[in-house]
């Protein structure tokens, strides 16, 4: 299993922010001074791709593709097939989101029926008619919100997300939220998002309506699009799509599981063993609405979706009261991550939905470092209010060029904090 040191192609000469920068240089020396691994396979790149050669958007076909029709028999197909996964298959350079809109507004017809749910199993012989619906724009409004941009060109934006912020507005978080802050960035009057769905896929969302922007974009038509999601709590990358081509090529990558994402984060105790796959299905949590849970053997029964991780530990801390832990995602389920490290005995530290209590990281801590330390440790850990998780590493390929980029940031300030003290108050490196 590869460590996080072995992962190439980054260069901090490269990460610039265009809006005010989360991190100041001091920040970023701490963070160096915490994670020496990352921060030797961080200095030793040759950089990102030379993306000054990519295409012009006018070089992209930018159309509308509104009232594009399918008129096709499913062929060659064993077994059943999601009716919007089978479309979609057919119809290239059109987001899924859109066309499950396509299918809830009732332009498909499966056999002569109109079907509106995206769900719907196809097989092969069944006549299926799509129209492409117009883009069905849910307005949000544009708010001056500081983004922390890692990364942008005329096809899409790389963020480093900080801890609390919501991604995309919903009820109980209308304002405030990434999406909101992209608008103000590209100068936009409104975007189409979507909450997902409970049959769609998690990491897909749709992207907004065909508008002109009068910014630095040069009048391109852009349409920001959300093509996967971190937890409020959780920081770092994300990758936005400003045209629809650039969010259904990125939407393919998160399907076939081909983008590299690495996490890290601390938890309560250590793994054992200290590294190893996780292939354990995920679902919803039955004794509680709004957690997911890991669910051996329920994938057969349809409780649960395929769902795999990898981990290693970096360094055992405080002792072993806590571990700084390497997550590489092979799926994307909700809560993959929390639900896992749950499943394993070991919550993330901070993670109140999953039972990384402040009570149990005490009780671990508590028992492991100095007495000179356990004051400060009672103070920091109190104050912690989100799991200390961060999306540290993405890669993926470029849907303008097709050559693969990486990005890496900094986890923010109160997760260096904590990794520095539970450093000091004992560590174990494992290789």
């Amino acid at each position: 299993m590869l460590s996080i040191s072995q992962v190439p192609s980054f260069s901090l000469t490269s990460v610039k922010s265009l809006r005010s920068p989360s991190y100041s240089s001091s920040s970023v020396s701490v963070f160096f001074s915490f994670f020496p691994r990352v921060s030797r396979f961080v200095r030793a790149s040759s950089g990102f791709p030379n993306l000054a050669e990519c295409r012009t958007p006018e070089s992209i076909p930018r159309v509308n593709n509104a009232g594009l029709k399918l008129e096709e028999t499913v062929d060659g197909l064993k077994g059943k097939i999601r009716l919007d996964s089978w479309i979609s298959s057919r119809v290239h350079g059109v987001s899924r989101a859109r066309v499950q809109s396509s299918i809830r507004l009732g332009l498909v017809s499966v056999n002569g029926r109109v079907v509106d749910k995206v769900s719907h199993n196809v097989k092969a012989g069944d006549e299926v008619n799509c129209t492409i619906s117009e883009l069905q724009p849910l307005k949000a409004e544009a708010e001056d919100i500081p983004l922390d941009i890692v990364y942008e060109d005329k096809h899409l934006l790389v963020v480093n997300k900080p801890p609390h912020m919501v991604v995309h507005p919903a009820p109980g978080n209308p304002t405030g939220t990434l999406v909101n802050g992209i608008l103000h960035h590209c100068s936009l009057p409104c975007v189409a998002y979507s909450n997902p769905e409970d049959d769609s896929d998690e990491e897909t969302f749709s992207d907004g309506e065909e508008m002109t922007s009068s910014s630095s974009l040069a009048a391109a038509s852009v349409r920001p699009g959300i093509v996967h999601r971190l937890d409020k709590g959780t920081s770092g990358l994300l990758v936005v799509a400003k045209d629809e081509h650039s969010h259904a090529h990125l939407a393919e990558q998160f399907k076939l599981h081909t983008i590299e994402r690495v996490y890290i984060s601390l938890t309560s105790g250590v793994p054992s063993p200290s590294q190893g796959r996780i292939d354990i299905p995920i679902g919803r949590d039955p004794n509680n609405r709004i957690r997911m849970a890991a669910i051996p053997g329920s994938l057969s029964r349809g409780k649960a979706r395929h769902a795999a991780s990898r981990y290693k530990v970096i360094e055992t801390l405080a002792g072993g009261g806590s571990a700084l832990v390497e997550w590489r995602l092979e799926t994307g389920r909700t809560h993959q991550i929390r639900a896992h490290a749950k499943y394993m005995g070991v919550p993330l530290l901070g993670d109140e939905v999953y039972g990384g209590t402040k009570s149990v990281a005490l009780s671990l801590l508590q028992k492991k470092v100095s007495r000179s330390d356990q004051e400060q440790i009672l103070e920091l850990v109190s104050r912690m209010d989100r799991p200390c998780l961060h999306a540290i590493v993405l890669g993926f390929e470029h849907p303008c060029t097709g050559e693969v980029v990486k990005f890496s940031c900094p986890p923010p300030s109160d997760l260096a904090e904590i990794v520095g003290l539970l450093r000091r108050s004992g560590r174990e490196k494992v290789e």
